[in-house]
């Protein structure tokens, strides 16, 4: 039973993995009130240990929804049967090796479905940025550099330029091209971070801008997170827009006191 347990947490670690979900983008607030709004209802469940068994079924049940949202649907018939067999301690139809078989099968299809998926995306984004870039770049206002980025001033500061070694304090607001913000800094304040030490899009478009200037930046994926993208809000290949307000220049050290990060930030 040991060993089976601990491989049905291999195989549900793995099929999480292929979900790519990443829970850490949940706000801390909605969860503190989540948290205090259930508490009342704690009692309702039961004793401390069933307590417990309701919450190993939340974590379980947040699992699998997760995986049917990727496409992977369970059947709960047949798993829940087979759970209870096991834990009743009868015979189950499959041994562990035929059950270990069937699963890395499984998961290897899983995860080709969603390389698939994952390159589909790619491409379709990657179709929809240059489209949008090749329209964009018409517009009035707005300059193309070698590079393919593309920005538009649309107010021209009257403070020194960063370079690459600066670092700068900026209030921004970013995009997909569909008008979906994905971070902002009206969420959590000026972001403060090396010029350096960002996506190439950024390092080179801050380079562009003098103290006290406000732009919008139009990023390709290949200047951005290009076919990784980033978590679940920045697909891959995603076209970024930006708009920023460039507060403060000044050296590394000048500016750490405000080490806050941001989405622009490299993915490591």
């Amino acid at each position: 039973m040991k060993k089976a347990f601990q491989y049905t947490a291999f195989a549900l670690a793995a099929a999480l993995a292929l979900t790519a979900c990443d829970k850490k983008d949940s706000a801390a607030a909605p969860a503190a009130a989540s948290a205090a709004s259930g508490a009342d209802s704690l009692e309702s469940i039961g004793t401390p240990a069933q307590q417990a068994s309701y919450a190993m079924g939340v974590d379980i049940g947040r699992s699998l929804k997760q995986m049917k949202e990727q496409g992977t649907e369970v059947d709960l018939k047949v798993f829940n049967e087979a759970l209870q067999t096991v834990y009743d301690g009868k015979e189950p139809k499959m041994n562990e090796m035929q059950a270990q078989e069937v699963m890395m099968k499984f998961l290897a299809e899983q995860q080709q479905k969603a390389q698939e998926r994952h390159a589909e995306t790619a491409k379709a984004n990657l179709e929809k940025g240059e489209a949008f870039l090749k329209e964009n770049a018409a517009k009035e206002g707005v300059k193309t550099t070698a590079s393919g980025l593309q920005y538009q001033i649309k107010t021209e500061g009257t403070g020194k330029k960063p370079g690459a070694k600066d670092a700068v304090a900026v209030e921004y607001e970013g995009r997909l091209i569909d008008g979906t913000v994905f971070d902002s800094s009206k969420e959590h304040g000026p972001a403060t971070f090396a010029v350096g030490q960002v996506i190439p899009g950024w390092t080179e478009a801050l380079q562009l801008l003098k103290e006290g200037s406000e732009a919008t930046l139009y990023i390709p994926a290949k200047l951005a997170y290009g076919e990784q993208g980033a978590g679940e809000k920045i697909g891959p290949n995603a076209t970024l827009v930006f708009d920023v307000k460039l507060l403060k220049v000044g050296t590394p050290e000048e500016m750490a006191a405000d080490p806050v990060k941001v989405e622009v930030q490299k993915v490591k």
